[in-house]
């Protein structure tokens, strides 16, 4: 300690020596100066007290200022320094280092070890500490803590202050250097004079100097006074701790005091110098971190301008990008100007942009590039990173946005210039238009002046003049109308292109529109009373012409000629029928007349006639066409019935003549000879029985007529009754003999078929019998199989036969007796199932033989394959011979495993072969022999092989197990030789627990590989006594390297015990200690998180306490391990014999049982708890979950109001169904909340009471819910019920009220309408009867509301009884009135009705009496459709008749009432008799008369459609492209489907002309010529059409040859420009691409060759047509061939190309990989790490060795397959051969430099080898000299303690034996030493001479001991020798003078 700090103890220590060394002179000054000592002694003891007090302050307080560093405080200096803990944290702080980990305990002795690990630290510093020892520490002596800590003061804090002086000299102590840091920053102050550190420092002004000259700004130093010390240690010590945060390590008030007490000027001088090195530390870090500063600052300030310069070009590519998405946005707007002015300015304005504006903006661009390179250069001098802009600001981003501004441009100039250009078209248009109004409007005015005027005359002449000039007139106005739509046109033109003066044009145009249609509406007008003109005019003309052909009918209506025969009446007839059909087309056209002469009669307006001239002309018309109509009517009648009269005389003959001819025919005809003669007689018949059906109805037809006329006798009707019974005789014997020929007929086809189907099955079965008795049973499996299959065909079909045979029975038996019973059908019924039985059974048996043929085919086949792989493998195991080397016998050991698999797959395939064997002998093949005999070869061939397959395994495992242990024994002695290496390295050299523990685990793992080791040995021995045994002639081979391992691991066990030994006591303890410390400490920290009580609010929060828990629980199962760890450890330590701290360990361990178990149980409580909680947090959640459902229902619930109609009812029934269906849905989810709440209840969860609470208030809500919804959906169906029969109630009371205006109706009174309402009443009361079910149907459900649903009774009570109350009232009217109309007029209502139906008659006998044939089609139509009206109102009559005579017999008995209404009744009657038979004549001569008129229609309308077609089936145009040739020929196509299509409609036209033709009239002859017509044009069109055809496919040949040359030729031009492309690939994947696609388009054009050949065929094909066009197809076929020849060379051109392409950028990367390889190779090859000792440079070698091997091998091949790559291209004459040579010779001289690194390495590791080896054999020669010098003192030792003189005399040689083998190798170390010598020199030379010269020094003396050793024990043996040849000598003197004294006489 003294010598520590010696400059501060010299005081105190000198006034001690003076006061021991005091002379002492008499007793009295004895006696003052024994008292003054007393006194001297007492106040020194004070005052070191003192000084130790203010020591241990001010030390406290800094060490405290330290150690709040690591948030750590001492209160007391002696005590809190006692653990060691503080102090070691204290020495962590200011060494910066970390200390060895204090030991947790409270125990003297964890105190000191903890001290002397904090005093060991100071000794590593190399701080000498006298006299302090760590008891001291522990101790709290005061002394020794006091210097302890000024030592570490010193160490850490003043130690390191170096001063520079003038002359740049450091100061030779800390504390001068200290002393002259405070001189110096004092220097200039006044008052202020540092020569110490105690007397200058008592009044302040130094501190605050020192504080002053750092920092100004805090202290005001010229106000400060050396009298006011107080306050300026005051100010100067709080102004450093607040300020400067410098601990206030000084109190300046005990600082004072303690100076005046003592009276002396000098304060504790290591208090002082404490706290100024503060200051000094504080402010030298200050000024260093100003330097620091500075220097950053220029750093910065080059930073900050290139940040300034960076955020510039941001600003400016900001702005420069804004500015350009701004003009972007402004000229990219296409809204212009709509004027040409306008547009004008724009173009001006854009203008002004490129040559101003843009300019500018370019230079900014530029300039901003600039700027970018300037950055990047001053960051590449700053050493910076290179500045890269933002995404959006780069260059390339601004040259983007300029040339989408560019592009904007563009468009923007481009717009304008076609916007300048539509202005000026505008100007242009509207000029035009203003033009062309001008002249418009000028023409119109004129023509309105003119078309105002009407002159049209009196007369039709006249008036059609005036129309034909009128007509001029529109024609020139409508062709003016183009004129009027050019302005329109122009006018919409300028108005779509927006012209800016739109108003004005559309102003004209309108104007110009409307005088238009003014002179259209005055044209019109003017043409309409024209019209008027002309139409009166051509009227009164048409009734003039009437007039005269009225006249001149009626003269021919009166002759009296009515027909001789049939065929006279009936042209009679046909011409008064066209008489008639005349006179009713004339009536119509008098009615039409008439109709429109009176409508001039009737317009308002302008009249061209009186209407009194109109109306008698009218008149006068009428009454002579009603005097031709009377005529006509009575002459028809008088035809009609002599035409009857022949009529039926002549069908009469026609039946007669007809049933003659059809009975011949029925007796001539036989019953055929085989099935086709029958069927076509039976279909004859059934044609002739349809004739008879047909003619029967005819028959009936005339009978009745007949009887007709006899019933009426109006002429002569003899004869006729004879006439028809003897028709009727005739037609009955007709029909019996037709129905016995089809009896006959059927039998005869029944016989026929029946001999056909017998004849059919009978052939079938021949074929199927000859098939399956074949002999063919096959030569081969798949022969075999073939016959297998058709075989089973055939069966099926024979199968399906057997319903043939059986249905050809039954049909036997189904045949005539006279069939039936022949014996040739018996025969062969009998022949045909004997047949088929035979053909079944020899189909079975050919089968069987079949499928045992195709068995031992497959079985031979299998046999077959199986010998020869049988015999493959039989012959590689013969050659086959064991390998000795391991690689080879793993190769064919993989090989055998694969023949096992191989074997599997054989033996399966010979197991099917014996099943098909034995299946073949179980049926008894004639084959049987053989067969078993293949089985047996087969099995026994199976059989050897797998006895040779085990042998060889047997051998080949063996030789496996052999090699394997082999390799195992010298891995493992390898592993126990490393094992052994490592622990001799191994060695405790210190007491701390960390080495000990260090060490163990060392051990351990050792442990560990030895313990994996040891079963290896004993498998190994095994293995080795297996071997022995199964290779007696290696056996010694095999033993001799176990026994060597067996040595090596006994050796390591032994030398790993005795290390565990040495290393397990103090390991044990030292970590039990400690692991014991830690694991209460945890322990007690666990206990407190487990114990929390904390409990989670929500959900989250109780997930996290879980998740926390569980890993508290992780935490303890990790830690349990360490607690059964230490109660095993306290077992083991109590059972060594060390001396332990018995007592307290036991009162450890029982603290620490009780903890843990009170942590698992504490864990425990606290998991139920929370699992609790968070299955409650979780229930929370789907309540929350369950009410916002309920909520929603509620909701849903609440707001529901009753519709009131039918359709919101019903939308209001749909829409809760979906609710309830929602409902249904989350009931589920509810209940499952319910179902967990109440297991969580009945578990007893702590929030049991909240959770009933819960659950019960949900269970109520929901089935609140659930009842109030029922509830609704009830109301609902009520609702709908109640409303849907209101409103049929509502529905049927307002039909009621309707009716009941209706049947209150009072205006039956008017007479003349008296009938009408009659029926109109009738009709009314039967709508009345039936409406009368609704109302039962409303009651009914009335009723049915009430009894479902009581409580709406009344009102629907109400409303049914108003419902039926408004019935009754309608009824009871209806009723009342029904009777008030027919009681009171019920008479006279009977004869209006009569005389009103026999008026009715009347009419209708007028219009049957007028006889109309019809002059076309349509007028006959239209007659059939009044006749059709006619036979209606007949039918209507006959009921108004029958209801009539119902009503007349409830008339009142009055004759006279009684006689009206009767002749009422039968006039009508009467009439309406005499009616029916002209109706009927009327039909039938209307009929006749369509059928000739629509002749005539259908064979004009024929005519047209062949002639419409005729021209395009001449055509000559056969087109002149591929296209239009198409198109032709779809025409004709179309046409031809036409023709087809149409033709039946042509052949049935011409079929009923024939018809017609045939008959001989004026309208047959123009029937019969329009027939040959149509027949002559169809025929010209059906052929013209097929000849156009063949010309129209003989050009598609052509044009399609020519198109297809065409688009080939095409197409061929088309892969020349791409073959011609010069594009090459820019990379190999590129290149690689359009390699593939020029192989595609190479197959392409290859697969192409077929399209030219087909082509070529087209040519060939047209050339022997001889088309015309020869010559030309020949030249393009010729063109097309050469262009495919030249593409192909094309293409191989370019496939060349692109695979040299390819081929260099594979060099390429093959080289730049190989060269990037040789790089990597190259690092490794030029490593300068030549090793550490001889193993490190070993392991190099090794590795170098490898790395060499692999890089010689690897890289030999891959430069030898480059430069193969290489002569390949440069010999197929690559045009890049050149360049690929460079790559070349660069590659080969980049491996010959790889090479020459490797080799050089290699060298430079072999020469480091050899020296390394020589130091490394040093070491063990000095070693073994060493342990040589070791045993000699053994020797020496031996001597003394041997007497005999062999055993010295064999120690002696064994020893120098030893030595002798040392001879040995001290000359090889002599030899290598001169060997190296040679190489090396320098300080490498000095250390290997060194070394030699140690190890020859150490042999010399050992041989010096050796020779003095052998000099001793030869002495000592001569000695011994000696001694024992006295003995031996004195021995044998004994034994002759015992024998000499022996008294024994001679014999």
């Amino acid at each position: 300690m003294a010598n520590a700090s010696p400059d501060l103890d010299n005081a105190e220590a000198q006034r001690q020596l003076n006061n021991n060394n005091r002379p002492i002179s008499s007793g009295f000054w004895e006696t003052e100066c024994t008292s003054a000592k007393l006194f001297e002694c007492s106040r020194i003891k004070a005052l070191a007290d003192e000084r130790d007090a203010v020591q241990k302050k001010t030390f406290t307080k800094w060490v405290n200022s330290h150690l709040a560093r690591v948030s750590c405080r001492i209160s007391d200096l002696y005590n809190d320094l006692r653990d060691g803990y503080m102090l070691t944290r204290l020495l962590e702080v200011l060494s910066g280092e970390r200390l060895p980990r204090p030991t947790r305990g409270r125990m003297r002795i964890h105190c000191l070890e903890n001290v002397d690990k904090a005093l060991q630290f100071l000794k590593e510093q190399r701080v000498h500490l006298e006299n302090v020892g760590s008891h001291d520490i522990v101790d709290g002596n005061h002394r020794l803590t006091l210097g302890l800590i000024w030592t570490i003061i010193l160490r850490f804090q003043i130690q390191v202050i170096k001063i520079a002086t003038a002359d740049n000299r450091e100061t030779r102590s800390a504390k001068d250097a200290l002393l002259l840091w405070c001189q110096m920053k004092t220097a200039g102050y006044p008052e202020v004079t540092i020569q110490n550190f105690t007397s200058c420092w008592r009044d302040g002004l130094a501190f605050n100097a020192l504080i002053h000259r750092h920092r100004p700004d805090l202290i005001e130093f010229h106000k400060l006074t050396r009298s006011n010390a107080t306050h300026n240690l005051q100010q100067a010590f709080n102004i450093a701790e607040q300020n400067l945060g410098l601990t206030k390590l000084l109190d300046p008030e005990a600082f004072l005091l303690s100076v005046s007490d003592v009276n002396t000027e000098n304060p504790d001088e290591k208090s002082i110098i404490t706290y100024v090195v503060s200051y000094y530390h504080y402010f030298s870090k200050m000024k260093a971190l100003i330097v620091e500063g500075k220097r950053v600052g220029k750093v910065l300030e080059k930073c900050i301008e290139a940040e300034n310069l960076v955020g510039r070009y941001e600003a400016l590519a900001s702005d420069l990008l804004d500015w350009i998405e701004k003009t972007i946005a402004v000229i990219s707007n296409q809204k212009f100007a709509n004027s040409l002015s306008g547009v004008q300015q724009q173009l001006q304005a854009f203008t002004t942009y490129c040559t101003i504006e843009k300019p500018i903006k370019f230079q900014e661009k530029g300039n901003l590039e600039v700027l970018l390179f300037t950055i990047q250069s001053k960051l590449r001098a700053n050493n910076q990173k290179a500045y890269v802009p933002h995404e959006g600001k780069l260059i390339s981003d601004i040259n983007k946005a300029w040339e989408r501004l560019e592009k904007a441009e563009h468009e923007r100039g481009v717009a304008l210039r076609k916007e300048l250009i539509r202005q000026e078209k505008m100007e242009l248009l509207a000029q035009r238009f203003d033009h062309k109004t001008t002249m418009r409007q000028a023409w119109l005015n004129e023509n309105q002046r003119l078309v105002s005027q009407d002159n049209f005359g009196y007369d039709l002449p006249a008036v059609e003049a005036a129309m034909k000039k009128h007509e001029a007139i529109e024609a020139d106005i409508a062709s003016y109308e183009e004129r009027i739509g050019v302005v329109v046109e122009l006018a919409a033109e300028m108005e779509v292109e927006s012209y800016y003066d739109i108003r004005r044009i559309s102003a004209r145009k309108e104007n110009i529109l409307g005088q238009w249609s003014l002179l259209k509406e005055l044209v019109a007008g003017r043409r309409t009373r024209l019209e008027k003109n002309l139409a009166l005019q051509k009227t009164f003309q048409d009734m003039v012409y009437m007039i005269d052909w009225m006249e001149d009918t009626q003269f021919q209506l009166l002759s009296k000629d009515f027909g001789k025969h049939l065929l006279e009446v009936d042209d009679l007839m046909q011409k008064h029928g066209l008489q008639e059909a005349d006179i009713g087309v004339q009536a119509e056209r008098v009615e039409t007349l008439n109709a429109a002469a009176l409508k001039f009669t009737t317009i308002e307006g302008y009249q061209p006639c009186d209407p009194q001239v109109i109306c008698n002309r009218v008149n006068h018309v009428s009454s002579c066409l009603e005097e031709l109509k009377q005529l006509a009517d009575k002459r028809r009648g008088e035809l009609e019935e002599s035409r009857q009269l022949w009529a039926f005389f002549q069908e009469l003959e026609e039946s007669e003549a007809w049933i003659r001819e059809k009975s011949s025919i029925l007796g001539a005809q036989g019953y055929g000879k085989d099935l086709s003669s029958v069927l076509k007689l039976l279909q004859k018949h059934k044609t002739l029985a349809g004739e008879l059906l047909a003619h029967r109805s005819l028959l009936q037809t005339t009978m009745q007529r007949g009887q007709q006329i006899l019933s009426e006798k109006s002429i002569d009707t003899a004869g006729i009754q004879e006439r028809i019974m003897d028709v009727k005789d005739e037609w009955t014997t007709l029909e019996d003999q037709a129905a016995q020929r089809l009896g006959h007929l059927q039998e005869a086809l029944n016989f026929f078929q029946f001999s056909t189907e017998t004849d059919d099955l009978v052939v079938w079965l021949q074929d199927a019998y000859r098939l399956v008795s074949s002999e063919d049973f096959g030569h081969d499996e798949y022969s075999t199989q073939s016959l297998l299959k058709k075989h089973r065909g055939v069966s099926e079909d024979v199968d399906k036969h057997r319903l043939h045979v059986v249905a050809l029975r039954k049909h036997m038996v189904a045949l005539p007796l006279r069939y039936s019973e022949q014996e040739e059908v018996l025969v062969r019924m009998v022949e045909v199932e004997q047949l088929y039985t035979e053909v079944v059974e020899v189909g079975v048996l050919r089968q069987q033989w079949l499928h045992d043929a195709l068995a031992v085919y497959r079985m031979f086949s299998e046999v077959n394959a199986c010998e020869l792989w049988i015999d493959e493998k039989e012959q590689w195991l013969n050659k086959m011979e064991i390998p000795e080397k391991l690689e080879d016998v793993e190769v064919v050991a993989h090989r055998f495993e694969s023949l096992d698999q191989e074997m599997n797959s054989l033996m399966g395939r010979i197991l099917d072969v014996n099943q098909i064997v034995q299946q073949l002998l179980d049926g008894g093949h004639p084959s049987s022999t053989e067969v078993r005999g293949c089985q047996d070869h087969l099995n026994s061939r199976w059989n050897s092989i797998v006895g040779l397959v085990e042998q060889k395994k047997d051998q080949l495992d063996s030789m496996l197990r052999l090699q394997n242990y082999l390799l195992e024994c010298v891995e493992i002695k390898s592993q126990i030789q490393e094992k052994r290496k490592a622990i001799d390295a191994t060695q405790y050299a210190g007491s701390d627990l960390g080495g000990v523990l260090a060490l163990q685990r060392r051990l351990s793992t050792m442990e560990g590989a030895l313990s994996v080791l040891e079963p290896k040995l004993m498998h190994l021995q095994e293995e080795a006594e297996h071997l022995a045994t199964a290779h007696p002639g290696r056996a010694t081979e095999v033993l001799l390297p176990f026994d060597g391992i067996s040595v090596e691991w006994e050796e390591l066990k032994r030398t790993l015990q005795g290390c565990e030994d040495s290393l397990m006591v103090a390991s044990r303890l030292q970590s039990f200690i400690q692991d014991l410390d830690l694991f209460l400490t945890w322990l007690v920290q666990t206990q407190t998180a487990a114990a929390s009580d904390q409990l989670p609010n929500d959900l989250e929060e109780a997930e996290k306490l879980i998740n926390k828990h569980a890993a508290l629980k992780e935490e303890i199962g990790r830690y349990e391990e360490d607690y059964e760890r230490l109660q095993a450890m306290n077992e083991l330590l109590e059972s060594e014999e060390a001396p332990l701290p018995q007592a307290a360990l036991q009162q450890w361990l029982q603290k620490l049982d009780v903890g843990w178990n009170k942590l698992l149980e504490m864990w425990e409580s606290r998991r139920d708890v929370l699992v609790q909680a968070h299955i409650f947090h979780l229930f929370l959640r789907d309540v929350k979950q369950a009410e916002s459902f309920i909520n929603n229902q509620e909701s849903a619930l609440a707001h529901g109001e009753l519709p009131n109609t039918v359709e919101t009812v019903e939308a209001a029934v749909k829409k809760h169904k979906d609710f309830t269906t929602t409902m249904e849905l989350n009931l589920h989810r509810i209940k499952a909340v319910i179902e967990a709440g109440e297991s969580l209840i009945s578990q007893n969860n702590i929030y049991s009471d909240r959770i009933k609470e819960r659950v019960d208030t949900l269970a109520n809500r929901g089935n609140q819910n659930r009842e109030q919804a029922q509830q609704w959906l009830d109301k609902l169906n009520d609702q709908w019920a109640l409303q849907r029969f209101l409103q049929d109630c509502h529905e049927l009371g307002d039909w009621v009220c309707e009716k009941m205006l209706m049947a209150r109706d009072s205006s039956h009174d008017e007479t003349q309408k008296l009938h009408k309402k009659w029926l109109k009443h009738q009709a009314f009361m039967a709508e009345l009867a039936q409406n009368k079910e609704w109302l039962e149907k409303i009651e009914r459900e009335g009723q049915q509301l009430i009894h479902e649903k009581p409580e709406l009774g009344q009102m629907v009570q109400r409303k049914l009884a108003e419902i039926r109350e408004c019935w009754q009232d309608l009824e009871s009217t209806t009723q009342a009135k029904a009777q008030q109309l027919f009681q009171a007029n019920k008479a006279d209502l009977l004869v209006q009705s009569y005389h009103s139906l026999d008026q009715r008659l009347g009419q209708l006998e007028g219009q049957l009496a007028f006889v109309d044939r019809g002059q076309d089609l349509s007028t006959v139509n239209r007659q059939l459709k009044k006749l059709q009206t006619m036979e209606f109102q007949m039918e209507e009559w006959y009921k108004e008749v029958g209801h009539l005579q119902v009503q007349a017999s409830s008339v009142p008995q009055q004759a006279r009432v009684k006689e009206t209404v009767a002749e009422q009744q039968a006039a009508v009657e009467a009439r309406m008799v005499r009616l029916i038979e002209p109706l009927k004549e009327r039909r039938r001569f209307l009929l006749a008369s369509k059928e000739v008129h629509q002749v005539g229609r259908d064979l004009e309308d024929e005519m047209l459609w062949v002639q419409e077609r005729l021209p395009l089936a001449m055509s000559q145009e056969h087109g002149s492209s591929l296209q239009s040739v198409q198109q032709l020929m779809k025409k004709n196509q179309t046409l031809q489907r036409e023709l087809q299509g149409h033709h039946g409609r042509v052949e049935e036209v011409l079929e009923r002309a024939g018809i017609i033709a045939s008959i001989r009239s004026p309208e047959g002859n123009m029937v019969r010529a329009g027939l040959e017509q149509l027949a002559q044009l169809w025929a010209l069109l059906w052929v013209e059409t097929e000849r156009r055809q063949l010309v129209l496919d003989a050009m598609y040949q052509a044009q399609q040859y020519y198109f297809d040359m065409a688009e080939v030729e095409a197409w061929l031009s088309e892969q020349e420009l791409h073959m011609m492309n010069e594009e090459k690939g820019k990379d190999e994947p590129s290149t690689l691409q359009l390699l593939k696609k020029h192989l595609v388009l190479e197959q392409t054009i290859e697969d192409y060759a077929e399209t030219i050949g087909l082509l070529s065929q087209q040519c060939r094909q047209l050339l022997e047509m001889g088309h015309p066009d020869c010559e030309q197809i020949s030249k393009r076929q010729s063109q097309i061939d050469r262009l495919y020849v030249s593409l192909k060379d094309l293409v191989e051109e370019r496939k060349s190309r692109l695979e040299q392409q390819y081929w260099l950028y594979q060099l390429n990367r093959e080289v730049d990989e190989l060269e990037q390889w040789i790089a990597q190779r190259e690092v490794v090859a030029s490593s300068p790490e030549l090793g550490q000792d001889f193993e490190h440079v070993t392991l190099l070698q090794e590795k170098f060795t490898d790395f060499a091997s692999e890089t010689g091998n690897v890289g030999q091949e891959r430069v030898t397959a480059v430069n193969q790559m290489v002569d390949e291209l440069i010999d197929y004459g690559h045009a890049e051969a050149a360049t690929i040579a460079e790559w070349k010779d660069g590659v080969n001289e980049s491996w010959a430099d790889l090479l020459e690194l490797m080799e050089t390495r290699a060298q430079m590791l072999a020469a480091s080898h050899h020296l390394h080896k020589f130091f490394s054999d040093c070491r063990e020669v000095l070693c073994q000299i060493a342990d040589k010098h070791r045993r000699l003192p053994e020797v020496r030792g031996r001597q003394s303690s041997t007497s005999n003189t062999s055993t010295l005399q064999r120690l002696l040689q064994g020893f120098e034996q030893d030595i002798q083998l040392l001879v040995t190798q001290v000359r090889q170390l002599q030899e290598s030493a001169a060997q190296l010598r040679t190489v090396y020199a320098g300080e490498k030379a000095d250390a290997i001479a060194c070394r030699e010269h140690e190890v020859m020094q150490c042999w010399k003396e050992l041989l010096t001991s050796c020779e003095e050793c052998r000099v001793q024990i030869t002495t000592e043996t001569d000695k011994l020798r000696f001694f024992s040849l006295v003995r031996d000598q004195i021995m044998w003197m004994d034994s002759i003078i015992c024998q000499i004294g022996t008294g024994e006489k001679p014999r």
